[in-house]
């Protein structure tokens, strides 16, 4: 569990910086709804589904990433909530990325650690 907890660490202390360097607000309700949507994306089909279990292939994640992000991003523009901008992609593409790196780092530990060698 050290790595995980490595993992998370080093995940919070870039995403102050991030969120430092582009001035966002990270605990605005609307930035946890996205960051929150994109870090469980990551973790769920990236991490787990694509890079551990392979039990989805790359290009369908990406797809199904792409959708649901599209997704959001419409149910923001019907709400006249602008979050089409670069600042907040660059911070979704990080959330995603750290997701995935906690998804897949998670279930190597964890299960990989039960297993009788």
């Amino acid at each position: 569990m050290k790595l995980v907890s490595i993992v998370i660490i080093a995940g919070l202390i870039l995403l102050y910086f991030i969120d430092s360097a582009f001035k966002l607000n990270p605990f605005n309700s609307e930035m946890l709804i996205h960051s929150g949507l994109r870090f469980l994306t990551g973790f769920l089909v990236l991490g787990i589904g694509v890079f551990y279990a392979h039990q989805i292939s790359l290009k369908f994640a990406i797809c199904l990433v792409l959708a649901l992000a599209l997704a959001d991003d419409i149910w923001d523009y019907t709400r006249d909530i602008n979050s089409f901008n670069f600042e907040i992609m660059l911070h979704s593409i990080y959330m995603m990325l750290w997701g995935s790196v906690m998804g897949y780092v998670l279930m190597k530990q964890w299960l990989d650690g039960r297993r009788p060698e």
